[in-house]
């Protein structure tokens, strides 16, 4: 059977002997176009049966205003409730979300952003950890300039700040801090070997949660041992992995674990079981993020306050005022992860 093709805005253009912009603008009804080109065009509407791409058009309508929020990925709990926070804020603010994923590759994310100049987007939130480097200064700062200079605003999520003179707005939380109160939550109650699993050495999100670990550690005089320094990925099968790695080698020379997110802890809980070691008496184990599967294995974690950190960068983007670095607040949940250890 052979398949209709479906009637374009050329072939309307085509039809009424105008330019595809024209009709364009007589679709779109906000621009002024004579009344004989006006009829024109929708008689060739009729006569075509043209259907207008509601979508396309609505994304044409609204991108002056519109919020986009670009992501490594939306299969990731961290990057989802943000990207939810951002979207029921830009709805309430009357503006369109667009929500973009570039997989870590940074020529995609400069395609998302050149793009999103030329849209006109009101707004571009870039969420995440990022390798921080004279080169990724150098192209934030670019994207920033760029952005500025369309009347569009650059808003980094959970990313460093670029420095002055560089128009990009910050919203972040205490990382540092979630990850001292929670390895200071597992010396308190006895520990004194414990493994950071999550090493990225060179990552934002990994070096400040480690610098956390490592001041903690110093405040209650134990001294750090790079051999418990493990490095992963932040994903369940790279926590997995590593762990199970390090429980090949024998057995294990600490006594809890201070796993980078909560997808690497239950990696993490899962090479322990396969080695038959329980949780948590055999082996302490606490996360950071507080996403799934963290309530159901009942992990002792770090909640961020994913929602608002989305919120606040899209209040932070549309103020159209200048305004500092803003820094959300972490705090620990205490579930049944974590046992004392007695000397």
């Amino acid at each position: 059977m052979t398949r209709t093709r479906r009637v374009t805005i050329r072939d309307v253009a085509v039809r009424a002997g105008v330019s595809v912009a024209t009709v364009s603008r007589v679709l779109g009804g906000d621009y002024p176009v004579l009344p004989a080109t006006r009829n024109k065009v929708m008689r060739a509407v009729r006569e075509l049966d043209y259907v207008p791409n509601a979508h396309a058009r609505a994304l044409s309508a609204s991108l002056p205003g519109a919020v986009a929020i670009v992501v490594n990925s939306v299969a990731v709990p961290y990057y989802a409730y943000i990207a939810q926070g951002v979207e029921e804020q830009a709805a309430l603010e009357g503006r369109l979300s667009l929500i973009c994923t570039t997989g870590g590759d940074t020529g995609r994310e400069l395609a998302i952003m050149q793009m999103m100049r030329e849209q006109r987007a009101e707004a571009v939130i870039l969420v995440g950890s990022v390798i921080v480097d004279e080169e990724y200064r150098q192209r934030m700062a670019e994207y920033a300039h760029s952005l500025d200079a369309a009347g569009s605003r650059l808003v980094l999520c959970g990313r460093p700040p670029l420095g002055e003179g560089v128009p990009a707005l910050v919203v972040g939380f205490d990382n540092t801090g979630g990850a001292y109160a929670v390895t200071a939550h597992l010396l308190s109650a006895g520990h004194r070997r414990i493994l950071y699993l999550g090493l990225r050495p060179g990552h934002s999100t990994s070096d400040s949660r480690v610098a956390g670990y490592r001041r903690a550690l110093a405040d209650y005089g134990v001294p750090a041992d790079p051999a418990l320094e493990v490095k992963a990925d932040f994903s369940r099968e790279s926590g997995y992995a590593a762990l199970s790695r390090r429980l090949a080698e024998g057995p294990p020379d600490f006594t809890a674990i201070f796993a980078g997110n909560d997808l690497v802890a239950a990696g993490a809980i899962q090479a322990l079981r396969e080695h038959g070691l329980r949780v948590p008496d055999d082996i302490s184990i606490v996360g950071y993020d507080d996403v799934p599967p963290a309530a159901d294995l009942g992990l002792t974690t770090v909640h961020l306050p994913h929602d608002e950190l989305g919120r606040a960068a899209v209040r932070l983007a549309l103020a159209r005022e200048p305004a500092g670095p803003i820094t959300l607040g972490t705090h620990i949940v205490v579930r049944d992860s974590v046992r004392p250890v007695t000397p």
